[in-house]
């Protein structure tokens, strides 16, 4: 992998593990190069299937987060002036040298975060890779220029789109890669720089594309990759005065710091997209098997670490029971086990914080008086692996039914009619996505609108595709990736007006 690199990997190391030897990077990633932090202070990446220490990578503090913008601002300088058609030449570039090392990077995901290689190698990467590609396209297309009629023959009025300059990227750890792609690609495209700091609890994968960032040719500066804490790196970020916009995956509660820490600054624009806790409505009408599959699907996908996932599951009365009696089944069948095994539906949670957070919330739900109908347990003696888990006879009010709890556990709730499941889908301070089920077209037009949600998906859960935007209401976010709409993300408008 990335033969052509002239990079110093003194700060490479070799990690054993599943009978393969993978030479990982661990430095920060600064100017098409990686080194040692300031301080020189490390920390622990786990493996999620055993508990035990994978290797330690270099963190990031504030110090370091002045270099990597400075390196940036000059990358700026370089990338903001080439055709935008020779920025897509390198973004594409980059996207096929991430296809010809799918299946590394894809066993890399797996063993930093846990989840089957299948699933990273289908979703994951074969989605980052799509990203960058159709971002890419954008680049010499979206400029978003218009000549202003503004009614006199003696002036002249045109707008353009212009690029922040550098851009703060702090990503989350159940889609590393994904979501790295879903905000560095459309700022790359547009023409700005980058700082993007990955989670501490997954700094593996996205260390190791950055030795294909210089293999792609992307001026020293352009990308810059920080491993850290939020408390350190990321609040420096986030607060950085040197910065222009900042986009953030992850909790609602950080997302509210990370607006706290803009306008205390220099008020940079800000994206977030935050947590979710979102219904999926089933009406008596819907196919059944395709019904099931989907709910699945939408609450055990990547270990249920989803922020849209459906994990409030109403249930029309008709079909209740039946439906019900379908989903355990269903569920039964899946296979939970370690990420390189070909068989595993599901692998084990990203670390014991995870772990022991899930299953205090199926703790809580049965000291609540909802009725455990599957699972609830760890699987094996080692690593952080959970059944996946079914409650019924859920209250609204629960806490199992109002708190995001980013794990493999559903509550399935009974409702009569579309008004009723209507104003109890909406009620939660969520709205990042939610999924209608029936054969009617009317039924799933009218409900689509009346949920308060910015993704509604139609018999299908869990379906993201790049083209479209991805984005909450409330506080699930504000802003949008994927689609054109991500580019507006980062592009500013300025208008320029002659007096001819």
């Amino acid at each position: 992998m990335a033969a052509n690199t002239t990079f110093d990997r003194s700060t490479h190391v070799k990690v054993q593990y599943q009978g393969r030897t993978f030479e990982l990077p661990t430095g920060l990633f600064i100017n098409n190069t990686f080194v040692p932090s300031i301080a020189g202070k490390k920390f622990a990446t786990h493996d999620p299937a055993s508990g035990k220490v994978l290797c330690e990578v270099y963190e990031a503090f504030k110090e370091d987060v002045d270099v990597a913008v400075a390196a940036a601002h000059k990358g700026f300088e370089v990338w903001s002036a080439y055709e935008p058609r020779q920025r897509a030449v390198i973004i594409n570039r980059f996207a096929d040298l991430m296809e010809k090392n799918l299946n590394l990077l894809a066993e890399i995901e797996s063993m930093d975060n846990g989840k089957p290689v299948t699933l990273a190698t289908a979703v994951d990467l074969n989605g980052t890779i799509n990203c960058y590609r159709y971002q890419a396209g954008w680049a010499d297309k979206h400029l978003d220029g218009k000549v202003v009629d503004i009614g006199s023959a003696d002036r002249f009025a045109y707008t353009r789109a212009e690029p922040y300059g550098v851009c703060g990227l702090i990503v989350p750890w159940n889609f590393p890669l994904n979501i790295a792609a879903w905000k560095l690609a459309p700022a790359l495209a547009m023409g700005n720089a980058v700082v993007l700091k990955t989670s501490e609890k997954t700094p593996l994968s996205m260390l190791k594309i950055c030795e294909l960032i210089v293999e792609a040719g992307f001026p020293p500066g352009v990308v810059n990759v920080l491993s850290g804490y939020g408390p350190t790196a990321g609040d420096a970020i986030a607060r950085h005065m040197e910065i222009s916009k900042v986009s953030f995956t992850g909790s609602t509660a950080t997302g509210r710091k990370i607006l706290i820490a803009a306008a205390e600054s220099n008020l940079k624009k800000v994206s977030l997209e935050l947590g979710g806790k979102s219904p999926s409505i089933v009406f008596d009408d819907a196919d059944m098997d395709r019904a099931v599959a989907a709910a699945v699907m939408g609450f055990t996908f990547n270990q249920g670490q989803v922020c849209c996932g459906g994990t409030r599951l109403f249930v029309q009365e008709g079909i209740y029971d039946a439906f019900v009696a379908k989903l355990r089944g269903a569920v039964a069948a899946l296979q939970v086990g370690h990420g390189f095994e070909a068989t595993s539906h599901m692998g084990p949670l990203v670390d014991k914080l995870q772990f022991d957070r899930v299953l205090s919330y199926i703790k809580h739900g049965q000291d609540e008086g909802a009725t455990l109908l599957h699972g609830g347990s760890q699987v094996g003696k080692e690593g952080y692996l959970v059944e996946p888990t079914v409650f019924t006879d859920v209250k609204d009010d629960m806490k199992i039914a109002r708190e995001e709890i980013f794990g493999p556990v559903v509550v399935v709730m009974k409702f009569k009619t579309v008004e009723e499941v209507v104003r109890r889908a909406n009620d939660t301070p969520y709205g990042l996505a939610a999924s209608v089920h029936t054969k009617s077209l009317k039924t799933a037009h009218q409900v689509a609108h009346k949920l308060q949600a910015g993704t509604v998906w139609v018999n299908t859960h869990n379906m993201v595709e790049v083209q479209t935007p991805f984005g909450g209401y409330k506080q699930s976010g504000v802003g949008r990736e994927n689609g054109e709409y991500a580019l507006r993300e980062y592009t500013q408008i300025k208008a320029v007006l002659m007096d001819l």
